[in-house]
Formats: C-alpha cells, sequence, structure tokens
C-alpha cells in the first residue's frame, strides 16, 4: 500500500516538475533566451490557458457540475490566506516590502500548476477551472491593493493611473475571459460545431506544456540573492501551514478526488511568476518577490508530493 500510494503521488507530480527542468535546460543552453520565454509566457497566458478552460467549461454541463460550496470555499480560503499573509508582513521592518511579502506568500500558480496537477490526475480540469473562477479575481484585486498601499512611489496621481490601469487589466484578464465565456457558452447550451471544437482542443492541449516550460525557462539561480530569512517564511506559509489549516477543513466539508486536489493547488503551489511582474509595476524592487518564486517552485516538488501521498494513504482522493 505504502509504495503504491507513492507511486501514485510520483505519478501525478514528476511528470509536471519534469517539464519545468526541461524549460530550464533549454534556457540553459541557449535554447530558449529571456525574449523567447517571455514571448512564450504570454502566448500561453493569452492564448492557450483561455482556450483549455474555455474547452473545459463550455463542454461541460455547467449546471451539472457547479458547486456553490466549493467556491465558497475557496473564496474563503483564499481571504483568509490573505490576512495571514498580512499579519506575517507586519513582522517585517521595512513596510515598503511588505506589498511584496503579502502577494508572495498568498498567490498560487492555479492557473498553471492547477489545470496541470488534475488534468495529470483525472484527465479533466473542471474542478480546477471553478476553483480558477472564484480565486484569479481575489488573487488580482487584493495585489493591487497590497502593492499600491505599500509602494515605495510617492506620488500618489501616479499610482491611482496605475491602479486603474491594473484593474482595467483584471477585467480583460484573458483567464478570467475564457472561464467566463465558458460558463455562458455551457449554460446557454450552446452547441459547438465539431471544427470549432476540435481547433480549441488544439489549442489548449498546448496550455499545459507551454506553460510549464516557460516556467521553467524562467528560473534564474542568480537573482536568488539575499532576503533569505523573510523568503523562507513565505515558502513555509505558502506550501505547509495553509495546507495545514485548510485541508482538515476541506475534508470535514465533504470535498475528495478532483476537489481536494485543486484545493490543494490553490493552497500549496508555487508564488506564480505574475508577481515579479506586477511588484516591479508598482515600483517594488521585486527581489523578495523573485527569490520567493524560486524558491517555492523549487520547494513544492517534494511539498506537493508529500500532501499527495497523505491524501492518497487517508483514501482522499
Amino acid at each position: 500500500m505504502f509504495l503504491e500510494n507513492l507511486r501514485f503521488s510520483l505519478n501525478a507530480t514528476v511528470p509536471v516538475f519534469l517539464m519545468m527542468v526541461f524549460g530550464w535546460i533549454c534556457q540553459k543552453i541557449n535554447l530558449l533566451d529571456d525574449h523567447t520565454t517571455s514571448k512564450l509566457n504570454k502566448f500561453t497566458f493569452t492564448a492557450t490557458l483561455p482556450a483549455l478552460l474555455f474547452s473545459d467549461l463550455s463542454t461541460a454541463d455547467f449546471r451539472a457540475v457547479w458547486d456553490g460550496k466549493f467556491v465558497g470555499f475557496c473564496i474563503c480560503a483564499t481571504l483568509l490566506s490573505v490576512l495571514a499573509a498580512v499579519g506575517y508582513s507586519m513582522l517585517h521592518k521595512d513596510k515598503a516590502e511588505r506589498g511584496e511579502i503579502i502577494q508572495a506568500s498568498y498567490r498560487s500558480s492555479a492557473a498553471v500548476l492547477g489545470i496541470a496537477f488534475v488534468k495529470n490526475i483525472y484527465g479533466e480540469a473542471t474542478m480546477a477551472a471553478l476553483m480558477i473562477a472564484g480565486t484569479v479575481p481575489l488573487y488580482n484585486i487584493i495585489a493591487v491593493i497590497s502593492l499600491s498601499l505599500t509602494s515605495p512611489e510617492k506620488r500618489s496621481s501616479g499610482k491611482k493611473e496605475l491602479i486603474l490601469n491594473t484593474l482595467k487589466g483584471i477585467v480583460t484578464n484573458p483567464i478570467i475571459i475564457g472561464i467566463v465565456v465558458g460558463m455562458a457558452w455551457s449554460l446557454l447550451k450552446i452547441p459547438q460545431p465539431v471544427i470549432l471544437e476540435k481547433s480549441v482542443s488544439y489549442l489548449g492541449n498546448m496550455a499545459t506544456p507551454l506553460s510549464l516550460i516557460a516556467l521553467g525557462a524562467s528560473f534564474k539561480t542568480s537573482e536568488a540573492k539575499g532576503k533569505l530569512p523573510v523568503t523562507l517564511g513565505i515558502v513555509f506559509i505558502k506550501l505547509l501551514l495553509f495546507c495545514g489549516i485548510f485541508l482538515p477543513f476541506a475534508v470535514h466539508f465533504g470535498f475528495r478526488g478532483e476537489k481536494l486536489i485543486a484545493i490543494l493547488v490553490m493552497l500549496g503551489s508555487a508564488t506564480t511568476g505574475s508577481c515579479f511582474v506586477m511588484a516591479k509595476n508598482f515600483g517594488h524592487k521585486g527581489t523578495i518577490t523573485a527569490f520567493a518564486v524560486m524558491l517555492t517552485t523549487l520547494m513544492s516538488a517534494f511539498t506537493l508530493t508529500g500532501w499527495l501521498f497523505v491524501l492518497k494513504t487517508l483514501n482522499y482522493i
């Protein structure tokens, strides 16, 4: 039983992280440079991930798969995670860096790793899409608030303009658009021609491998300098604490299988790389954010495998 559960956990996590390692190797041997990786990230974010989410949701019976209890739990867990992150940031003396700490502590790679893990185990990502629908808008809105309030920039006019532009970016977020259009398509029961279904499916099937390769190629060990103590605290909170607190509640509320995996990734996956871009846009140095993204990405290969092993051993997945 032990070996069977361990095999299940490794089969779920190792292929995902091998793709990230492959991307990192491609970057090291100059097969992928910074410009190409940046374009690959943008292509994945604006095209393949929205197509994958649309494909999963538009072809499902959304009235049948909708679970308000599940989405509500994801939202509540996210809000409580943010409060815990704010509490941890208050221990840091440099107020200008508190926004980075808050964002890096709660914001997960839900869209990339969430879909990758759930599809790797169950073959579809409907519950991951529901989780993303409940958390991605919150991720962006709270990041805007925390980063703007702690921004080193003192010019309020520029800050207000930046906030408005960021809020506009939330509304036009391709991932959110993919979720909304997919949900609407399902609810309205619009027939989907075979040509459209296959074309979107081809595009969506590229999302997971491309996003993982791009994430690995973006990993730069040279940037991991300083800020080790505060970053280790973020790693503990992001990969262990939130899971230790909220997973028992998720089990108590009856979430199992695909739903529990989606919650696990929401709570315990690595800090998303988009945090660094947003932190820089708000005038922050981004050092803590970059280090947190790299360290949580590295350590999550082990912690996610461990959490999956525990859940499998207890027959929750």
